[in-house]
């Protein structure tokens, strides 16, 4: 699942602050208006299900524009040639204030979080601004484009002729892709901001939360492997936390403080990793109250990322996470357990062993100090939970007909919500309607006062989503709005002075409203806080078919003299992108589960890892290498085609695959011979199998052996033999370096088809040694068909990556590089 927010500005990258894995997000918080169009709850106590955001100018006043925040399909959209008035008249002129904007975009997204688990939700972009307006900061091309994108408005989106002005209009097969722009921020009654919401349809959302224990006070261990995001221990007391496991040494257990969990408490633990680090956070329910209390606000780092290695470089806990497992005595029968078990606190693989867990010992903060000890994660008694449980003490709660604080008018009960959000309001509480009906404005600013200014309520109110009615759907209206017309109401009360003054306001708010013109027309919806949402499911690294499909890059060469300029086909990548085909949906699954598996969901990780694995592919087209080169048999298989007995043998034993001694001894004689055999004339299959070092028919190789060399182009092994050499490579140190230096260099390349450009990234670079020869180095020279894996890399940064920057051959830059397309379907 691939999502941004609807605003993408450069000063969203990566911070210094390694403990703060979502600075965009960080940064896109701020743009919320506090005062104005509050989560959940207006001014006068209607639900708002919406957020508004104004993201002001970014750099030397540029406006920021609006964008959609991932692949969808168009529901609705209009576009207004000119801003309309709310009524309000010029003091001077006399004329109507052009004070509000009435266009908007609805969105319709689906994609993958999981293994059969396919989420259909909608994103709201209103009070777009006006063509007229939106002439200032861009002016738009007599001829637009048919189709949108990040720097450019789609005709659709700029047509206000023939009829269309301000009306709204269906989607069809309109379609869009993440980051294209949709508009730029426009206002209503004189505020600028960008009105926004996410929501559900109440079966899309029964259909994916069913299976999720959402607001759930005392969840149950999951069954199943759906599994993304942050992992969450739940350790109930008494428990005793050590200062360092028995037996264990300081190499990976530096020693803690250690403690003790009461009796009746209840510690909610959450873990997490970043650029290599491991973090923690703690929350405690004392003697089983049911108030849940943060007790470290900051997050809290591994002891074992404040030491130093033998070359005297930060030891980092998830880059070493491959060799920890690799060498506890508790994981000795199959390492890729323990890999796991250090991961996510379970083994989620397919293959994972049965029965007893292995004793896994991490360490937690257990006290508002933060103080340190360590704990066995294995046994039953601690639930593992996971973003994908959506865990209720970090603030999710589901708010629906049973305990919703809102009437049949979509008005809110001041204290219902306080029992809701479990924080109770430092000022004495206003005289409700009933008992004084004249003090209702009272009542509405000591609800406003309570979200917008009591510490925690905010927090709170953000993991809250709400059924309730849009405010967008005019079948609505009156029931919603009927109490303004009453005699104690807004327009009852000026009924002297403003006699249709409802009639009024009634005729204005049906230029905004348009879910009538929808399927979704007179629909319960679930609202989430947008940005809550959207910073939630960022945490989930499961891609689709299509977003797979995105992946591929459009053109690649191939070595000749000039060089041969290709486009990939989509045809070429069946195996894996095929929908109904068994096997492809397979392989999908597996190289999900190992992108899981092995830490690589972080984007610009995914990036490098795909901008390596489509080329090791041939673009989704061989998991066998099948070369008559120098090392055949032994050449390459898999999603990174793994080459070599010597790294067969690494991959087996840490899937706990017994390899005797004789035989590795062997195998590693063979890796030696076939590396003499590259240096002699034409070094190829012939003369190697000539020295019979490594035929199949030896009996120094085991038929079980060959055997499972074979199986190694199947899905499974196919996905995680690839991993698990990320993992032990270093490749993820090496990606990870693309934070501390993004920039791209263009390079000509003289082919068939004239000039054409690639970028070439110094932290890609190292990766693609990395993969490639098995060290990491800045001199990419010597990495195989480096340009289509450069190539492949440009692309994964636009699918994946936030903010891109590429220069052109002009000296100017942009946000796609040289060429960039998608591949089409065949």
């Amino acid at each position: 699942m691939i999502i941004s927010p609807p605003f993408l500005s450069a000063s969203g990258l990566p911070a210094s602050d390694a403990s703060k894995p979502d600075p965009m997000m960080d940064l896109i918080d701020q743009f919320e208006i506090g005062h104005h169009g509050a989560w959940p709850v207006t001014f006068d106590r209607r639900s708002h299900c919406a957020i508004h955001l104004n993201p002001g100018s970014q750099g030397a006043g540029q406006a920021e524009p609006v964008r959609a925040i991932a692949d969808g399909d168009v529901v609705a959209y209009r576009v207004c040639k000119n801003a309309i008035s709310d009524g309000t008249t010029d003091s001077t002129t006399g004329q109507p204030v052009l004070n509000s904007n009435a266009g908007f975009v609805l969105l319709r997204h689906k994609t993958d979080t999981g293994d059969g688990r396919m989420i259909t939700y909608y994103s709201l972009y209103m009070h777009l601004l006006d063509m007229t307006n939106q002439e200032h900061i861009v002016p738009q091309p007599n001829d637009p484009p048919e189709t949108g994108s990040a720097n450019a408005l789609p005709k659709w989106l700029l047509d206000t002729a023939g009829g269309k002005d301000g009306i709204v209009q269906t989607g069809g097969t309109k379609k869009v892709y993440r980051k294209d722009m949709l508009g730029y921020v426009g206002q209503h009654q004189g505020v600028a901001h960008l009105h926004f919401e996410v929501f559900m349809a109440d079966g899309d959302f029964t259909a994916w939360f069913d299976k999720v224990q959402i607001g759930v006070k005392k969840p149950a261990q999951p069954t199943t492997s759906d599994y993304w995001g942050h992992s969450y221990f739940v350790i109930s007391g008494p428990q005793e936390f050590y200062p360092q496991p028995a037996g264990m040494d300081e190499k990976w257990f530096p020693r803690v403080p250690g403690g003790s969990l009461g009796a009746g408490d209840t510690l909610y633990v959450e873990a997490w990793f970043n650029k290599g680090q491991r973090f923690t956070r703690a929350w405690i329910d004392k003697g089983g109250s049911g108030n849940v209390t943060l007790l470290t606000p900051e997050p809290i780092a591994d002891p074992y990322d404040s030491g130093t290695d033998s070359h005297n470089k930060p030891k980092r806990y998830e880059y070493s996470l491959y060799d920890r497992a690799m060498a506890l005595p508790a994981y000795a029968v199959c390492p890729s357990d323990g890999y796991e078990m250090l991961r996510f606190g379970r083994i989620l693989s397919r293959q994972g062993s049965a029965g007893v867990l292995p004793a896994t010992w991490i360490v937690v903060p257990f006290d508002a100090s933060g103080t340190l000890g360590y704990v066995n994660i294995a046994p039953d008694a601690i639930k593992k939970l996971s973003d994908a449980d959506f865990p209720f003490f970090t603030g999710w709660q589901k708010v629906d007909d049973d305990n919703t604080p809102f009437n049949d008018a979509g008005r809110c009960d001041y204290a219902t919500l306080c029992g809701l959000t479990g924080i109770q309001d430092s000022l004495p509480a206003a005289q409700p309607l009933e008992a004084d009906p004249n003090n209702n404005n009272a009542v509405d600013l000591q609800l406003a006062s309570y979200v917008q200014n009591t510490d925690g309520v905010d927090e709170k109110l953000r993991g809250m989503v709400f059924k309730a009615r849009s405010e967008w759907d005019p079948s609505n209206n009156e029931e919603r709005y009927r109490d303004l017309n009453d005699p104690y109401g807004f327009f009852g009360k000026q009924k002297d002075t403003n006699l249709d003054g409802y009639t009024k306001f009634t005729d204005f708010l049906s230029k905004f409203q348009f879910l009538d013109k929808t399927p979704l027309a007179g629909q319960e919806l679930w609202f989430f806080h947008p940005l809550a949402f959207i910073r939630h499911f960022r945490k989930c690294g499961w891609l689709s078919r299509q977003e797979l499909q995105h992946l591929l890059p459009k053109n690649v060469v191939q070595k000749a003299t000039p060089w041969k300029w290709q486009t990939v086909h989509l045809s070429w990548a069946a195996s894996m992108l095929a929908a109904d085909n068994p096997n492809a949906i397979q392989r999908r699954l597996e190289l999900n589960n190992a992108i899981r598996k092995y830490g690589i969901q972080p984007p610009v990780r995914m990036a490098s890892f795909f901008g390596n694995a489509t080329e090791e592919t041939q673009w989704f087209q061989k998991y066998h290498e099948g070369s008559p080169f120098w090392y055949a048999p032994w050449d390459g298989r898999g999603m990174l085609q793994l080459t070599h007995a010597t790294n067969y043998i690494k991959y087996w034993k840490f899937k706990g695959i017994a390899v005797s001694a004789a035989v590795e001894d062997t195998l590693k004689q063979h890796t030696q011979m076939a590396d003499q055999s590259r240096t002699l004339p034409n070094g190829h299959k012939g003369m190697y199998d000539s020295m019979h070092y490594l035929r199949d028919t030896s009996t120094h190789i085991p038929a079980d052996l060959i055997e499972k060399r074979e199986a190694m182009a199947n899905p499974f092994e196919a996905a995680d033999s690839a991993g698990c050499y990320w993992a032990w490579s270093g490749a993820a140190s090496c990606a990870d370096e693309y934070w501390t230096n993004q920039s791209s260099e263009y390079s000509p390349l003289s082919t068939d088809h004239g000039i054409k450009y690639f970028y070439i990234n110094g932290a890609f670079s190292k990766v693609a040694a990395t993969i490639n020869t098995g060290k990491p180095s800045s001199n990419y020279n010597s990495v195989w068909d480096i340009q289509s894996r450069f190539l492949s890399f440009a692309n994964a940064q636009i699918i994946l990556l936030d903010a891109t920057s590429f220069p052109q051959p002009d000296g100017s830059k942009s946000i796609y590089p040289v060429g960039f397309g998608r591949v089409e379907e065949s």
